[in-house]
């Protein structure tokens, strides 16, 4: 395992074929795979094709502080799956009406998204499944912690978060969140999740696209 800082993954979708590999057991059950947008449906969809398991998505929005939008104060899911990150929210006075506002915009939006990337195709049901989200790498965690407490209002089974590299504190977090975390890095040395990718361009909504449609049930092989 390297945790010297440098890349340990080619691409995202080299990552989810690490992934897989650590997650055989799950190979051919009626589990299902959801991919966070954008970068994690990369992931997932190599995991999925490698594994012969469904793909879908669960889209996770991050909410923006009132002094930039660049900092989270939490995330929330479509179906209101919601994470607050109370310790900056204290930290900067936030509202609770800032809160419950950029909540019902990123919730919508997060609805917008998901009917987008699925193309008009209902979603999967969850109930009592098994559920592997993925994610391409956490740094804080929020969007996956947000996705998870999602999940769990629509009664899955058993909960697995996979992730090819993690900050010590999200994986952390998240261990205690879900039924089995994989990941397979969490540098003690940690800045932004592309550092560890020699391939960490940019996913477009086009190739979530493409990448769901191409896993859906009855699409051309």
């Amino acid at each position: 395992m390297n945790f010297g800082g440098e890349a340990l993954f080619r691409d995202r979708t080299d990552a989810g074929a690490q992934l897989a590999d650590r997650l055989r057991a799950y190979r051919g059950t009626n589990a299902v795979v959801l991919g966070i947008p954008r970068g994690g449906v990369v992931v997932a969809a190599e995991l999925a094709g490698k594994l012969g398991l469904e793909l879908d998505v669960v889209v996770a929005r991050k909410l923006g502080a009132p002094i930039s939008e660049e900092l989270a104060i939490g995330a929330v899911t479509a179906n209101g799956g919601r994470f607050l990150n109370t310790d900056v929210i204290a930290e900067l006075g936030v509202t609770d009406a800032y809160i419950d506002a950029v909540t019902r915009r990123e919730q919508a939006e997060a609805r917008r998204r998901e009917t987008l990337f699925r193309g008009g195709r209902p979603p999967p049901d969850l109930t009592a499944r098994t559920v592997i989200l993925v994610d391409d790498g956490l740094a804080t965690g929020a969007t996956m912690r947000a996705a998870v407490q999602s999940l769990r209002h629509a009664r899955v089974g058993r909960l697995v978060a996979a992730v090819p590299v993690a900050s010590v504190q999200a994986r952390d977090a998240l261990r205690l969140e879900v039924d089995e975390l994989v990941c397979l890095s969490a540098p003690e040395s940690f800045g932004a999740v592309g550092a560890f990718y020699d391939d960490f361009r940019q996913t477009e909504d086009e190739e979530v696209q493409r990448l769901l449609g191409r896993s859906a049930p009855g699409a051309a092989a």
